[in-house]
């Protein structure tokens, strides 16, 4: 499943990428875009833990800096024989966290100051079971090129923004009638695209992660816990991170154009998450 979930992502960027090709240089266009698209395939396979983290504005944290941070992974990751992730600091006071990487062996977990000085110890518990969790279910690396796809589709429409502004959409292949109407479309809705995207797998895996999370210490009062403590505080304290990397984190950061986000937001709503995770019963 987690293998078909990649090819579709990678799939759908190469789709993507073709058909804004096409609008804006029609068969040329599409082979730029195709050779482009290849360049980010391997991009989003291999490095895009590192373009959420640069994102996100992580640093790596030492044992020495966060004796209590590595305690924790180490305890859990054993528990759930994962090997031990690199960990790195995120210098913000929205408290939240996010894993990223293609597989256990290259992954990593990034949570924020904020997020360290507001979990008690049962609440850093159930969050980093949380985070391993998508190591351990391996959507990590789906999650990690779905955050990657979005930045590309925008970034791509931004720049058929601006050959917009500067001479039109030149098919090149004397068939320009209704180009600039398709290219005009494109830029809505390659965007709206990538974030349909990554709202479809994202929602399904953050549900499940909880619930692994929850196995993971043997109890949920730590994550339902951090959850209420995570969404109060995320309220009000907005978090200076990328859309396409903010699908990635544990609940949704507050940034800017909130109203609209929350319409296509890719994360379930946090009643619900609580409300499952309530009703999980375990034998002690």
């Amino acid at each position: 499943m987690r293998t078909l979930k990649t090819a579709f992502l990678l799939t759908a960027l190469t789709l993507l990428l073709l058909f804004i090709g096409q609008a804006f240089g029609g068969r040329g266009g599409m082979t730029i875009a195709l050779a482009f698209a290849i360049v980010m395939n391997g991009v989003a396979y291999f490095f895009s833990d590192k373009i959420a983290l640069k994102s996100a504005g992580a640093v790596p944290i030492s044992r020495e800096e966060s004796p209590r941070l590595y305690e924790v992974m180490e305890r859990l990751a054993t528990k759930a024989r994962l090997p031990l992730p690199k960990l790195y600091l995120i210098p913000q006071a929205a408290p939240n966290a996010f894993a990223t990487g293609r597989n256990p062996h290259h992954a990593s977990v990034a949570v924020t100051q904020g997020l360290m000085q507001l979990m008690n110890d049962d609440e850093l518990e159930g969050v980093i079971a949380h985070e391993l969790s998508h190591v351990r279910n391996y959507d990590i690396l789906t999650s990690s090129i779905a955050a990657t796809v979005a930045g590309a589709v925008t970034w791509i429409a931004e720049m058929g923004r601006w050959g917009m502004f500067f001479g039109g959409f030149g098919g090149g292949d004397g068939d320009n009638d209704g180009g600039g109407w398709t290219a005009i479309l494109m830029l809505i809705l390659a965007p709206l695209a990538a974030m349909l995207l990554q709202l479809g797998i994202s929602r399904q895996r953050e549900y499940q992660a909880d619930a692994s999370g929850a196995k993971m210490v043997g109890y949920p009062n730590g994550l339902i816990s951090a959850l209420e403590k995570l969404g109060a505080y995320n309220q009000h304290i907005p978090m200076n991170i990328s859309p396409s990397t903010s699908s990635l984190c544990i609940v949704q950061p507050l940034a800017g154009g909130e109203m609209f986000s929350k319409l296509f937001s890719t994360h379930p709503p946090l009643t619900e998450r609580i409300a499952r995770l309530r009703s999980m019963t375990f034998t002690r």
